[in-house]
Order: structure tokens, then sequence, then C-alpha cells
């Protein structure tokens, strides 16, 4: 998981913003900071109104076929809100991205209740799979609390 690239921020940086206009190089914000630097900033600047319309068009061209793919599900968890450790977590507890944390908990209990090592003495692949379901739960729960902290 790449870290926000403004300094002291342990966050994910998963929202890319160019380093100057035009080009390539980008910075890697996570929301917070990737707002902060966006807020003044002129996409169109010293371009003609001509051109200025131009790029909004190609942008809006470009644009639209992820706008569309969202009607498929084919976006992640449509929102953008859930990170790529938790989308495998609930891949783990078969459920869907827009899942509500309850029934990761019911998913949980129930995963944790048959695999649990009191119940599998001496099974090596259930321990194992258990590690998987409590570390799963764990990336989970932490998401969770995050998004209660920031809401």
């Amino acid at each position: 998981m790449r870290l926000c690239d403004r300094v002291h921020c342990s966050e994910p940086g998963d929202r890319p913003a160019p380093k100057a206009p035009n080009s390539p190089e980008r910075w890697y914000f996570c929301e917070k900071h990737a707002a902060e630097y966006n807020k003044n900033w002129n996409y169109f600047a010293g371009l003609s109104k001509e051109e200025a319309a131009r790029r909004a068009a190609e942008e809006n061209r470009d644009a639209s076929g992820f706008r569309q793919s969202a009607h498929y599900e084919w976006a992640g968890s449509g929102d953008g809100s859930r990170s790529r450790e938790e989308m495998r977590a609930l891949d783990l507890f078969d459920l869907d991205a827009h899942a509500e944390f309850d029934e990761v908990r019911r998913a949980y209990r129930a995963r944790a209740k048959a695999l649990h090592p009191d119940v599998n003495p001496g099974d090596a692949e259930a321990a194992a799979e258990f590690q998987k379901v409590q570390a799963a739960y764990d990336v989970l729960k932490v998401a969770e609390q995050r998004r209660r902290d920031l809401g």
C-alpha cells in the first residue's frame, strides 16, 4: 500500500494529483490532502476559452467509460471508499462491497466459530484459515472505526 505523499501522513495515498500543469508526474495523496492540494488548483490556467472547452470535453469523454461501468458495479465499492485490503477481506467473507459492518460481524462470527482451534484441535489448515479470517476482520474493524471517527 502506498502512503500519502504529505509529510507525516500515514493514510493510504490513493488519489493522484499532478505535480505541475500538463506534467505526467503525480503526487499521491489521501482524500483529505488531495482536497487541500486541489482546492486552489486551476486545471485550465493559461488556456484560451476554446482550449479549455476542448480539454473539458476530452476529460468528460475519457471518464465516461468509468461512469458507465459503475452501473454494472465494475467500479469496486462504487464510491471509492474501500481500500484494496478491505475488498480482499470482504471477498474472504463472501460479502459484496456495499456490505454493512453488522453483516461483516455476523459473517466473521460464523466463520470464526467453525474454524476456531478449540473446535478443530490439531487441524493446522483450519488454524491457518482462522488466522486469515481474524486478520480480515481486523482490517474491516479498523476501517469501520476510522469511518466512524471521521464521520
